[in-house]
């Protein structure tokens, strides 16, 4: 008989593989759950067939010929969404500043690695050096994978000693030589690796995460970010103004550098620009009539300024000002400052239509869903299928008439890709926002496998959809539709919400062809003067400072918005690419790299290139006038503010939707278990 020790021990193998049983158990129900979608997915295809709504676009026939290309294209338009990052104080600083030691030759090697990649060369010097330091070294041998076909991963590589091989699909594509960068995909978001690096000889390599990556640029953004506008809100005659106006001028004011004996202003001279020394000491000097030497006045040290009475339009100056060793400005011109400033000043008389505040009328809808539980609803057919689940057309079974969509998300799905707190975000926004153009969150239900999200059904099909029918819209078109999401984000931005995924697949139409934005996992609120990181939305409908992990607020949307009206009028993407570094790397260069074709008229032109400019808070839209600046473009010359928000233009497409009566085919939802659910913290 064994010992007690020898029993224990055999307990302790066993209670592991019970673990390891029960940990495979986990995997086998979430791979059976992916497959559960799958199918769903399939389904969808035959409801096309059942379905008793009828909705604009291509015949259900050519549909089903043309599926599998339409998922290759949705699979390009997903949405990303890195996974959650901790910007809590101690988080950032432990990951930000580990520190890995390496040869002069070899921070050389990683720089000018950097310096060659088309993503990472936009980085600033600081951040680069930060981002070197925390690289660590690892080995390679011969004949084994660094990054393998399929797989997910979130790291990049330098390669410093060595050969390695880029294939897909077992063939070679190109060799990676040393001071190359590869795999920097994955520091932005957990995408899936489309080839295979593997060694051809022993090699050495540097590797920085992506928790790391995004640390060392959250860290050093807030750092810049708090600096300047501690810098501003020293100077006296900017400190009575709002937190979110220092933080546009902050973002206007341009970094300088000077060196030793460099004049930056010269007496006598003409000026109109605006200096806060951020490091450094410059003299102050003055050469009088009859004098040869320059009179030294005073020395200027960081936080002093100078220039000032360039800002109010006094251009000539009276003195020099001369760098005393390396010198750090930031500095605003005046036509940028009075820009900013001047949209402090408020006419309550102006022709152009203010922001409607949207009342919250009851309607019969939510007198019926009142007292509603998820038994009451009837399923007609599957609309959609999902990421995390798919949606339904259902109808509650005391009033068939009325018609909405049951959004089916599968906790289990939601929480294994880290899609917990976006989805939590989103509800929590979408149930407090009562705006005519945002699909309506009526009611949540939650259920041990489930979520259930109703909402209002908008059953006249996305503008993608309009899109592919039609290849491109008219201008008249364009401009309806591109006014509805105007009016969707005017809302939210006063509410201090950024959208982040605004494109053609998620702007669906109602029953009288009014355009709706619908719900996304993108949606945060960000509080005023401050910015997010997360790395979000579409890829070509990014802005720059997305990508570059700048930090970003509502001015975002205003880039996207951008790219959808480019997209409305000529049926394609500015911002495009066989992969998506390619796509990536456009967007960074920019609007006014992209050739515009011919029927997007000049004023349409000039529209898109202003939502599309590179610095944020020089987009329409973004300074104090906020939509007016949009509402008064020559683009919307003529168009009916006023009616559009009344609902009493004309649309360009009203949907032919038929409402089904007969409910005896209809399906219902058989969880056990079901609650109203008014607090989403507890899946």
């Amino acid at each position: 008989m064994g010992t007690l020790r020898d029993l224990q021990f055999a307990l302790q193998l066993k209670i592991e593989e019970l673990r390891q049983r029960d940990t495979l158990i986990d995997e086998l129900e979430l791979e059976l759950d992916t497959k559960d979608e799958l199918i769903r997915r399939l389904q969808e295809e035959l409801d096309r067939y059942r379905a008793t709504v009828c909705l604009p676009g291509p015949s259900a026939v050519s549909a089903a010929c043309s599926a599998q290309l339409e998922d290759r294209q949705r699979a390009k338009r997903k949405t990303v969404i890195s996974d959650p990052f901790s910007l809590d104080p101690v988080t950032l600083a432990m990951v930000s500043q580990r520190s890995f030691d390496k040869s002069q030759e070899s921070q050389r090697l990683i720089q000018a690695a950097f310096l060659k990649n088309d993503l990472l060369k936009n980085l600033d010097e600081r951040e680069i050096r930060a981002l070197i330091a925390c690289m660590y070294p690892t080995t390679i041998n011969q004949g084994c994978y660094v990054i393998q076909e399929g797989t997910s991963g979130g790291h990049a590589y330098v390669l410093e000693e060595g050969r390695m091989e880029v294939t897909r699909d077992g063939l070679k594509l190109l060799t990676i030589e040393p001071e190359d960068v590869f795999g920097e995909l994955a520091l932005l978001y957990n995408c899936t690796h489309t080839y295979s690096v593997s060694a051809q000889t022993d090699s050495k390599l540097w590797v920085i995460d992506c928790k790391s990556y995004q640390a060392t640029l959250i860290q050093s953004g807030l750092t810049s970010l708090s600096h300047s506008m501690g810098l501003l809100s020293s100077v006296p005659f900017l400190q009575s103004l709002p937190e979110d106006v220092i933080m546009k001028i902050s973002d206007l004011m341009e970094e300088t550098h000077y060196t030793e004996g460099d004049y930056i202003i010269r007496q006598g001279a003409t000026g109109d620009t605006f200096y806060i020394i951020s490091k450094g000491q410059v003299k102050v000097t003055e050469k009088k009539p009859g004098q040869e030497e320059q009179i030294v006045l005073s020395k200027l040290s960081e936080k002093h300024w100078f220039g000032e009475k360039a800002l109010l339009g006094e251009d000539i100056r009276t003195v020099n000002v001369v760098a005393a060793g390396a010198v750090t400005c930031l500095v605003i011109d005046r036509q940028t400052f009075k820009d900013i400033i001047d949209g402090l000043v408020f006419d309550g008389s102006h022709e152009v239509q203010q922001s409607h505040e949207y009342k919250v009328e009851p309607d019969e809808d939510c007198t019926l869903l009142s007292s509603s539980t998820l038994s009451d609803f009837h399923i007609i057919c599957t609309l959609a299928a999902g990421e995390f689940g798919h949606v339904d057309l259902v109808q509650v079974k005391t009033n068939i008439k009325c018609l909405f969509a049951m959004r089916v998300l599968k906790k289990k799905l939601i929480l294994s890709n880290g899609q917990r707190e976006h989805i939590l975000r989103e509800l929590h926004i979408l149930m407090e926002a009562h705006c005519p153009f945002l699909v309506r969150l009526h009611k949540t239900f939650r259920a041990p496998e489930c979520l259930y999200i109703l909402t209002e059904a908008c059953l006249g099909g996305d503008l993608c959809s309009l899109l592919k029918d039609k290849g491109h819209l008219d201008e008249c078109s364009s401009r309806f539709y591109t006014a509805c999401v105007v009016e969707a984000l005017t809302f939210l931005h006063r509410g201090g919400v950024i959208y982040r995924d605004v494109k053609p697949e998620n702007v669906v139409l109602d029953e009288h062809g009014y355009a709706k934005l619908i719900g996304s996992r993108c949606l945060k609120k960000v509080e005023v003067g401050k910015k997010t990181w997360t790395f979000c939305g579409t890829l070509g409908y990014m802005a720059p400072e997305i990508i570059l992990n700048k930090g970003h607020s509502v001015s975002t949307d205003f880039w996207s918005l951008g790219v959808f009206v480019f997209e409305l009028l000529s049926g394609g993407l500015p911002f495009s690419g066989s992969d998506p570094m390619k796509i990536l790397t456009a967007t960074i260069r920019g609007i006014d790299q992209i050739d515009f074709p011919k029927n997007i008229s000049k004023s349409a032109s000039s529209f898109i290139k202003k939502l599309c400019r590179s610095n944020p808070s020089e987009r329409v839209g973004s300074l104090r006038n906020e939509a007016k600046d949009i509402q008064k473009h020559k683009w919307f010359e003529g168009f009916n503010w006023d009616g559009l928000c009344k609902r009493t233009l004309n649309p360009p497409v009203v949907p032919k939707v038929k409402h089904p009566l007969d409910s005896s085919a209809c399906g219902h939802y058989t969880e056990d278990l079901v609650e109203l659910c008014t607090n989403w913290d507890d899946f």
